[in-house]
């Protein structure tokens, strides 16, 4: 049976990292992806310390970044904020092709590769996904770049620093990683008599609140099973496992973690046939599943840290600026765990620090741009700028600030209390079963909750794709 595991060093440094998450007078400990300043107000960015000598470019130079702090990402205006400082430090310029992250965009990332079109830096995904162009030699390692430039990087934990699975070598410098919870609009749930979640919730009980939230009227979750299943297909699966087995590859749908998916997956297909989903999940996008639940028509939404953003910016009269949040309506949210089943404690979580800037050696082997490409990666993970990125999530500082909660909304102030009990955290499997491998449980989701294919037949599907690519 061939089975993959994130390395023990690499789980225990995301978890050591998770653990002080949301202490209120230490740093957000170790983070993802709604309008542009969708979490705290985006203070403009302190000025960065000037790179040192080694790092700056001779010259004006244009480097072309692709990231995903676009669109509804929590942190798509401090980005552009950060570009602004390292614009105005340096004399350099950059072109823009930042993106939202979803699997068209994964994509394009990687089609832009194969073509010869990749930027200059990249902020992506440091798993499975980047496995093509790490394979390829597209980008650069960070042992490589320290050999020229010593002090790349040094202002991070090492051991944070996620390696690529492709070669166990470490390329991109994370900024902020991420964690993936349950948001709750409790404004439903009052309406519908249910108690708001802790720490301790239990999936039968979870049943018992969504039949209550279903009987008032409410649709009990906002998911788009036909568009966006990610989250459910996850926690799903994990709700059979724990975190020591939770990065386990079956080898058959018939073995121990295979059955394990199976049943996840089953168990989706019981909330639909329950009727907890909005009515239209196998047809309406994400966007507007969310809504339902923004505009209080649907109780819990299964999403990551990013959606902070969403949320907040859903209860500005003008989403890009927050002096018009209105306070009141978003006291009606709050998050929490997933609730728990069998070994899994509810506690236990999925997230880590999946993404992190790379150089391309594209950038690299080019003499105007090698530097400058240095210089803007050393400015966008410097101890001043990271902070404004992580908030309320990860970073993988060594000497990360403290927080001064008086800055942050309720929502992110919920988060941070919420992160503070955290039992573990743990990466997505699916970052390691990624591409066409996903398909037949992905984009087949509608097809296994309404009966046409067994969630047997799927995870199997999935499986051979798996190993054939081994």
């Amino acid at each position: 049976m061939k089975m993959k595991k994130l390395t023990a060093a690499l789980m225990t440094a995301i978890m050591t990292a998770s653990m002080v998450v949301g202490c209120g007078s230490a740093a957000p400990a170790p983070a993802e992806p709604s309008p542009a300043q969708t979490e705290a107000p985006a203070a403009e960015t302190p000025a960065a310390e000037e790179p040192a000598a080694e790092t700056e470019a001779a010259g004006p130079v244009e480097l072309t970044v692709t990231t995903t702090f676009a669109g509804e990402d929590s942190n798509a205006q401090n980005y552009k904020n950060a570009v602004a400082g390292w614009e105005a430090a340096t004399g350099n310029t950059v072109s823009d092709t930042s993106a939202t992250s979803d699997e068209t965009f994964k994509t394009r990332i990687i089609t832009d590769f194969e073509t010869g079109s990749e930027p200059d830096v990249l902020f992506f995904f440091n798993g499975a996904d980047a496995n093509d162009f790490v394979n390829a030699g597209k980008v650069v390692s960070i042992d490589e770049i320290r050999a020229e430039f010593p002090d790349f990087a040094s202002n991070m934990n090492d051991d944070l620093i996620a390696a690529s699975p492709a070669d166990g070598v470490k390329y991109a410098v994370p900024v902020n990683g991420y964690w993936e919870a349950m948001f709750v609009n409790t404004a439903v749930l009052d309406a519908a008599g249910v108690a708001m979640p802790g720490a301790d919730y239990t999936w039968d009980q979870f049943l018992e609140d969504c039949q209550k939230i279903k009987d008032a009227g409410y649709a009990p979750i906002a998911a788009a099973l036909g568009n966006i299943p990610h989250y459910w297909w996850e926690f799903a699966i994990f709700n059979q496992q724990t975190p020591a087995n939770h990065l386990d590859i079956p080898g058959a749908a018939d073995d121990a973690t295979g059955s394990q998916w199976v049943a996840g997956l089953e168990d989706i297909k019981t909330l639909y046939e329950k009727g907890y989903f909005p009515d239209n999940t196998l047809s309406a996008t994400d966007d507007e599943t969310f809504a339902m639940f923004t505009d209080g028509k649907a109780a819990f939404l299964l999403d990551g840290s990013w959606k902070v953003g969403g949320i907040v910016g859903s209860c500005q009269s003008d989403p890009e600026d927050p002096s018009t949040l209105d306070a009141d309506k978003l006291a009606n949210f709050d998050v929490t765990y997933f609730p728990g089943k069998g070994n899994r404690k509810t506690t236990d979580m999925i997230g880590g620090l999946s993404m992190g800037y790379y150089i391309t050696k594209k950038a690299w082997d080019d003499p105007d741009k090698r530097a400058a490409a240095v210089s803007f990666v050393s400015y966008m993970t410097s101890d001043e700028v990271v902070p404004q990125f992580a908030q309320h999530t990860a970073s993988a500082l060594k000497n990360a600030p403290a927080v001064d909660e008086t800055q942050f909304n309720a929502l992110q102030v919920k988060a941070m209390s919420m992160m503070s009990g955290v039992t573990s955290l743990t990466g997505a499997v699916q970052d390691l079963f990624n591409g066409d491998c996903r398909v037949s449980t992905f984009d087949g989701m509608p097809d296994i909750v309404v009966g046409n294919v067994s969630a047997a037949d799927a995870v199997q599907e999935g499986i051979d794709v798996y190993l054939d690519a081994q």
